[in-house]
């Protein structure tokens, strides 16, 4: 019987903010459940950012350097596979609800109005959107406005949700669009695939109801302090309003820490009602991030730059076909880029050629594989920040693509390099918190040497296993005879 799949993304969750991780406030019991009946990456990795360019790469299992989505609006191409057709083709009928801030391949668009080419917000092929909770959050405001409220909130989505420990938790976008899903899970009665979206813990920085003050400030931990010397990049962030840290950082890691209580609380909802219709032990279900939240680290928010924090994330995978995993703590890097293959691998379906990761199956057996990538990559190309926040002027040449960097975290450095020339490499066994700098090229060249490897050996393969002669022989054999 095939199972039921869940894909949960919650949109800027940090892999470090889980208490079954060890942060020393945060509170997510439900998550640490579902961790301790699955398997929890402790190292897992988003491959971009922002939001459109971090789930390219998780909806495609390729990389930034693959798909070139390299800003919310680039348009994903429409060749790229992608988890929900993969679904379609193994007999499911994907649904979705929240947003997938996908840009349409204005290729495969004949009208010139179709709003499609007009906004990032668009549906990933593939989908059934059962409930749109896009920027605009449409019906969540129709809803507030039903239970009766009134005001400026019920057509300015940014202020309603800025305003969410202002109204009842029951009254928040967490909870309608979990209530959507519950709705329609019950009418379901055979095999599925779900995919629940949710905004939060993403900005404005403020929980709904009760969960507003369920932190204290004084209590939370403090933000990583902001390295000397900086990149130029790093220091034009910081003069910039919307990238850097406001003054009231403790107040902002209480708010985050409250949606992420209330995020894990829905989840366990959604673990009840499995339970109850006797699905928990049929369910696949993968918890995932787009990209992570800087919360002040190096003196930024949100998700911008090459530190960590704006891509380490929460990494966890329920294989109820695979007990023997359950309960394991994954220390290897894994990025996601791997949900797509291990997905496949899950419901019997073929990993299509275009993938960059590697199936994460061996890891939810309980096994280490032989052999396992040695290092996290990640890139952020920011062109549209240059333009948008005014980090940079275009270039002479008009090559937007010198505005990016790739980044290689290893075990004990890690390395920056920028597409203008410039590097910068960290010694984060010396100093974990991104201080020590350096520059011994014994050190430095290995670490660019591997960064080349990997763009080297993940170049587009679409068409490269495949032969045009003696008639043809489709994909290419696992060793080729000559």
């Amino acid at each position: 019987m095939r199972p039921n799949v869940l894909l949960v993304t919650l949109d800027q969750f940090r892999g470090d903010s889980l208490s079954c991780a060890g942060h020393p406030l945060v509170r997510t019991p439900n998550l640490d459940e579902i961790a301790a009946n699955g398997v929890r990456f402790a190292r897992h990795y988003a491959q971009a950012a922002p939001c459109a360019p971090g789930r390219a790469a998780l909806y495609t299992g390729t990389y930034q350097m693959t798909n070139r989505v390299v800003a919310n609006g680039t348009p994903l191409d429409h060749a790229f596979d992608n988890v929900a057709r993969v679904g379609l083709r193994a007999g499911y009928r994907p649904a979705m609800w929240g947003y997938t801030d996908t840009g349409a391949d204005p290729r495969q668009i004949t009208d010139p109005n179709d709003p499609r080419l007009s906004t990032y917000e668009s549906v990933l092929p593939g989908f059934e959107e059962v409930l749109c909770l896009d920027a605009h959050h449409t019906a969540w405001l129709q809803w507030l406005g039903e239970l009766g409220y009134e005001g400026d909130i019920l057509t300015n989505p940014d202020l309603a949700l800025a305003t969410e420990d202002q109204r009842p938790a029951e009254h928040s976008v967490t909870q309608f669009l979990t209530d959507h899903f519950l709705r329609w899970l019950g009418e379901q009665d055979g095999p599925w695939f779900a995919h629940t979206s949710f905004i939060r813990p993403h900005p404005p920085y403020c929980a709904a109801g009760h969960y507003a003050t369920m932190y204290d400030p004084a209590e939370c931990p403090p933000p990583l302090p902001i390295p000397e010397p900086q990149h130029r990049v790093h220091s034009t962030l910081l003069s910039i309003p919307a990238a850097s840290a406001p003054d009231d950082v403790p107040r902002m890691r209480a708010q985050y820490y409250g949606m992420i209580s209330e995020v894990d609380a829905h989840l366990g909802r959604i673990v009840a009602a499995l339970k109850q219709r006797g699905e928990w032990d049929n369910t696949l279900i993968i918890i995932t991030a787009d990209h992570g939240e800087q919360l002040g680290d190096q003196g930024l928010r949100e998700k911008c730059g090459y530190f960590e924090s704006s891509y380490h994330i929460i990494g966890i995978i329920r294989d109820p076909s695979n007990p023997a995993g359950h309960g394991t703590v994954v220390d290897d890097f894994t990025e996601n880029v791997d949900i797509m293959p291990t997905l496949c691998e899950a419901i019997g379906a073929p990993v299509p050629v275009q993938c960059d990761g590697v199936t994460l199956t061996p890891f939810l057996r309980g096994e280490r594989p032989e052999r396992w990538r040695t290092a996290a990559h990640y890139e952020w190309d920011w062109r549209d920040a240059a333009i948008v926040m005014g980090m940079q002027p275009p270039p002479p040449d008009r090559r937007l693509e010198r505005y990016s960097l790739a980044t290689l975290r290893t075990d004990t450095h890690a390395y920056v390099q920028f597409a203008d020339g410039s590097w910068l490499c960290f010694d984060l066994a010396a100093d974990p918190t991104w201080q020590a700098q350096v520059t011994d090229p014994a050190v430095v060249l290995p670490l660019a040497q591997q960064m080349l490897v990997w763009r080297q050996q993940h170049m587009n393969r679409t068409l490269t296993d495949m032969l045009l002669r003696n008639g043809g022989i489709g994909r290419r054999p696992e060793v080729l005879v000559v």
